[in-house]
């Protein structure tokens, strides 16, 4: 229903939802350790690829998976005496929006984006002091496809209703102008509540990802759409 409102708002299409498919998908190609290693799609495989719920194609949906994620939390003073590369969190925070229900929050005034992640977004910028535009790539939780393009948009990537143009053209894809999901995201890599993002995210930070971004600084990490959410901001130092 959400996404349904949201084309209906803004003008995006079936074909924008695939382009977040389609860069996880070729992200997780090149990643050994993702699902669908060696197996990226086309826009036309998404196109052609079954209904589940009008406008989700199957290719809009994450995996189901098994796996697990480790993560070792320490002080920054006793990181800096570890072997790896220390990610840094500049910014945690969680947030809850107007008339928020568990997975049922269709009786809003509007359903084209969510408010939860604006708030948390605000809350992240505030405490780590940094723009939209001192991100050099973001893991956006990726369960389904309309949620990635909504969250730019609350996360002040872009205008609201301009996502489907922010990520035309390769722009979250590697050598874009924000890689997203440089793992293969859930959608190629493995659905594991996106625990394996924050891991990404750690591995751009210590510049040890397959798929390497440039000169890394901070990464934004998103959890859970459309419940109650959370984000992290992980920086080099």
């Amino acid at each position: 229903m959400t996404a349904q409102r949201y084309m209906h708002v803004t003008g995006a299409t079936s074909a924008d939802f695939g382009a977040v498919a389609v860069a996880d998908r070729k992200h997780a190609a090149t990643n050994p350790k993702a699902f669908f290693h060696g197996k990226p799609i086309t826009l036309e495989d998404h196109q052609n690829s079954r209904w589940i719920a009008e406008p989700l194609h199957l290719l809009d949906c994450c995996q189901e998976s098994d796996g697990g994620v480790a993560l070792v939390i320490t002080t920054p003073e006793r990181a800096q005496d570890l072997k790896q590369t220390p990610a840094i969190i500049t910014a945690a925070a969680q947030g809850s929006g107007p008339d928020q229900y568990i997975m049922t929050s269709y009786y809003r005034d509007g359903l084209t984006g969510l408010p939860e992640m604006g708030i948390v977004g605000n809350q992240l910028w505030d405490q780590s002091g940094l723009t939209p535009q001192d991100v050099q790539t973001a893991v956006l939780y990726d369960h389904f496809t309309p949620y990635v393009l909504m969250q730019l948009e609350e996360l002040g990537f872009c205008k609201p209703g301009e996502a489907k143009d922010f990520i035309a053209g390769g722009g979250i894809e590697l050598g874009g102008h924000l890689p997203l999901n440089t793992h293969g995201g859930q959608l190629g890599e493995a659905y594991i509540h996106g625990m394996n993002g924050i891991a990404e995210a750690v591995r751009q930070i210590r510049g040890t990802s397959v798929n390497q971004v440039d000169a890394v600084e901070n990464v934004l990490v998103t959890a859970g759409t459309g419940v109650p959410t959370s984000g992290l901001m992980l920086a080099r130092s």
